[in-house]
């Protein structure tokens, strides 16, 4: 297993190299929520153009892309980009704001794995949940 520059180790399963343990967890949730019917289908490392290339002044400007971890198509038919994350970088948080201004029909949520929450959980809740614990234990 190879580290990652955040730390993460690098997952095999079924013959696909994750960038992190929560990546490949994510992905054994996704087959079991396809199994169970609740999931259609879902795609990894989907590329979504933010910005195209351009040039100035003779200079070419690469286009900026962002990869999503997994793009999943629930029973119902309604689409969400997920991405796996354990903290927002302030590269991820500019290209979320960019993926939500180019892509406004998509739904991009980041998910992390807390067992203290019960499991997935949106970024943003478990965010909330930890303010909430150390609210109440400050309180005491």
């Amino acid at each position: 297993m190879t580290r990652s520059k955040y730390g993460n180790k690098k997952v095999v399963i079924d013959d696909i190299t994750f960038h992190s343990k929560n990546e490949a967890k994510y992905y054994m949730h996704l087959k079991q929520l396809h199994n169970d019917g609740i999931v259609q289908s879902f795609e990894m490392q989907v590329k979504y153009e933010l910005q195209p290339s351009f040039r100035k002044h003779g200079k070419l400007h690469r286009a900026i892309t962002y990869i999503t971890d997994f793009v999943v198509t629930y029973a119902d038919g309604h689409i969400e980009v997920v991405d796996v994350k354990g903290m927002e970088t302030t590269d991820f948080k500019i290209k979320k704001k960019l993926f939500e201004y180019r892509y406004p029909e998509l739904s991009l949520k980041c998910v992390t794995y807390s067992k203290i929450d019960g499991g997935w959980i949106e970024l943003d809740d478990l965010k909330k949940a930890r303010q909430s614990r150390k609210k109440a234990k400050n309180a005491k």
